[in-house]
């Protein structure tokens, strides 16, 4: 058996309660002096690609948005690094998510990453924060810092996993987990199997045909049984 398992982070491993949203919130204003960001749904999405949404609700130019962009996502990932602290205190891991990840990571043949909207060093602060890291092989995973457009990341996961670790996987041996239809969208767009989880607060998520469906990862033999069978 092989299996690569890339995994999304927010809704999926853990929950932020409401520090990621803020932290990208005071990115914003701090880098375009915005008093009142607007709200706009940032679930499934690529860290650029939400800071892009909220600039154009602001109704800022298109070109004064690409001529900022590059500070608020460096302003955002200063922000959440100050705010690890945070985020330890008031964010969780998911249920089941510990126990499986541990299962997964002492099963032969299987390697596990991070497949996330997430600039990557946002992604290492999280997962980092409920020591998670050393449970993922993170070098070869794919990020909102490697393209603004989640469906582009599972093939930037897999080219890395061939240039790094000298592995190539069959697309039935590779598996998305995630909460969100933008996580089975990116999954089909890369031609590989997908586990949606209800933990992110999304409906009808069954409803959309995933290759696999869980209200939570809390029944950790069942994940284990549909990810490695």
């Amino acid at each position: 058996m092989r299996r690569l398992i890339l995994w999304d982070i927010d809704g999926t491993l853990i929950t932020t309660r409401g520090v990621g949203r803020r932290v990208m919130e005071e990115a914003v204003a701090a880098v375009a002096g915005i008093a009142e960001v607007p709200s706009i749904v940032m679930s499934g999405k690529t860290d650029p690609q939400i800071l892009r949404e909220i600039f154009r609700a602001a109704e800022l130019a298109d070109d004064h948005i690409d001529s900022i962009l590059p500070d608020a996502i460096a302003a955002a990932e200063a922000a959440l690094a100050t705010a690890e602290a945070d985020l330890r205190a008031h964010g969780s891991v998911l249920p089941g998510v510990q126990e499986l990840l541990e299962r997964l990571d002492a099963a032969d043949g299987v390697r596990q990453t991070l497949l996330t909207g997430n600039l990557t060093a946002n992604a290492a602060v999280k997962v980092g924060a409920f020591d998670l890291t050393h449970l993922f092989d993170a070098e070869i995973g794919a990020y909102g810092s490697d393209h603004a457009d989640r469906l582009e990341l599972v093939p930037i996961a897999l080219e890395r996993a061939q240039r790094f670790r000298g592995e190539t996987y069959e697309p039935d041996e590779v598996w998305v987990i995630g909460d969100t239809p933008n996580d089975l969208a990116c999954a089909r767009a890369g031609g590989v199997r997908c586990l949606l989880v209800g933990t992110g607060g999304q409906e009808g998520l069954e409803a959309l045909g995933p290759d696999a469906y869980l209200d939570d990862l809390g029944d950790v033999d069942r994940a284990v049984t549909i990810l490695t069978a």
